[in-house]
């Protein structure tokens, strides 16, 4: 499966995930889970997508493993992390050593998206400049 296409996927579950304990917060009115909400919506939701749209323009990387490996590695850490969080601000004292663990493991996930893409915007720049001089000559 391309990169996009599961980061597409999995940013609907987790919103949706987020979107139901949301609502369970709000019918049981504690909202002591609310920043581990925050965490599964901004990381699982937004971040994904994100990721999604990134790889989505640019095909070559979409179905590269190194790319479908950094969404995994991403949906399995924003997991790790909300639990985590939740447990945590839930009263949950084992609850910080597994959001330490998940905030690594996104962390050391976004160093590898990050270098996915410096890696692929330079590789982009050279096909660019050696498709210029081809560009010019065929206008003249």
């Amino acid at each position: 499966m391309r990169a996009s296409a599961l980061s597409f996927r999995a940013a609907v579950a987790f919103v949706v995930v987020g979107m139901v304990w949301g609502i369970v917060m709000a019918i049981s009115q504690d909202h002591s889970a609310m920043p581990a909400h925050a965490h599964l919506n901004l990381l699982g939701w937004v971040s994904l997508f994100l990721f999604g749209i990134y790889y989505r323009l640019h095909p070559s990387l979409d179905a590269a493993r190194s790319a479908a490996l950094q969404v995994r590695v991403w949906i399995l850490g924003t997991a790790v992390l909300a639990v985590g969080v939740g447990l945590l601000h839930t009263g949950h004292p084992v609850g910080d050593p597994i959001a330490a663990v998940g905030s690594l493991v996104v962390l050391l996930d976004m160093l590898l998206f990050g270098w996915l893409v410096f890696r692929n915007e330079g590789a982009d720049a050279d096909r660019r400049r050696e498709l210029e001089p081809a560009a010019a000559t065929a206008g003249s």
